[in-house]
C-alpha cells in the first residue's frame, strides 16, 4: 500500500516548500496520528524554518485543506485518464473510472487513517474530513458532469445531474466503506449507467449479483 505519489502537476501550488511540506505532511499523519502534525516537525523535517511553513501553508486547518486537495487530484486525475482512454464510450469510461478510484482508495494509507477516525481511532483526524467536504463533493461532480455531457446522452439537463450526482455519491460511498471489490462494484455502476444514461457501449453488460 502507498501513503502518497508523486503530486499531480495541477497541486503544485504556492512556493517551493510547499510540496514538500504537504508531502512530510501527510507521511507523517499516516504514521504517528494527526496530532503528531505540528508546524515545527514538519520545519524540521523539511529542512526550513517554522516561518517558512507557516508562510507557505497559514495554519495546521490551512494544512488540513492542502493535504485534502493533494489526495482529491490524485483521484480526478484517475477520472480524466478512465474517459481519455473512451472517448467513444461512456460505460467504459464510468467503469474504468470507477475502477481506477476504487482501487485507488483501497491503497492510499492517508484514506484509510481517515476512515479509521470516523470508527473512533483518532478522532484528531476528523477535521481531514469535515474542512472541505462539500466543496470536494462538488469539484467531483463538477468535472464528471463536464466529462459525460461531452458523450451527449440522450438526457435533459436536470435528469443527467441528477443520474451524475447519484454515481458519485455511490462512489464515495464505497471509498469510504466498500462492500466489494473494486472489480464488481466498477461492474455493477457500469451496468446501472448503461441504462440510467441510456448510453450504448461494447462492453458486456450484465448485473454481477447475475453471474
Amino acid at each position: 500500500m502507498t501513503i502518497m505519489s508523486e503530486a499531480p502537476s495541477a497541486a503544485a501550488t504556492g512556493g517551493p516548500y510547499r510540496q514538500p511540506i504537504v508531502a512530510s505532511a501527510i507521511e507523517l499523519t499516516v504514521r504517528s496520528g494527526w496530532a503528531s502534525v505540528t508546524m515545527s516537525k514538519l520545519a524540521e523535517i523539511v529542512g526550513v524554518s517554522r516561518q517558512t511553513v507557516y508562510n507557505e501553508l497559514g495554519s495546521k486547518t490551512q494544512l488540513a485543506e492542502a493535504m485534502i486537495s493533494h489526495e482529491l487530484a490524485r483521484f480526478l486525475s484517475v477520472v480524466r485518464d478512465a474517459f481519455e482512454r473512451h472517448p467513444e464510450d461512456l460505460v467504459e469510461a464510468i467503469h474504468d473510472a470507477v475502477r481506477g478510484v476504487l482501487e485507488l482508495a483501497d491503497d492510499n494509507l492517508l484514506l484509510r487513517a481517515i476512515v479509521s477516525a470516523t470508527h473512533g481511532a483518532d478522532t484528531e483526524l476528523l477535521p481531514l474530513l469535515t474542512v472541505r467536504a462539500g466543496s470536494l463533493l462538488s469539484e467531483a461532480t463538477i468535472m464528471l458532469r463536464g466529462r459525460v455531457r461531452a458523450y451527449r446522452p440522450p438526457l435533459d439537463g436536470e435528469h443527467l445531474d441528477v443520474a451524475i450526482d447519484v454515481v458519485v455519491r455511490t462512489v464515495l460511498s464505497h471509498v469510504m466503506q466498500p462492500s466489494d471489490t473494486p472489480a464488481r462494484t466498477a461492474d455493477a455502476l457500469a451496468w446501472m449507467a448503461s441504462r440510467v444514461l441510456g448510453a450504448s457501449t461494447n462492453r458486456s453488460l450484465r448485473h454481477p449479483s447475475l453471474d
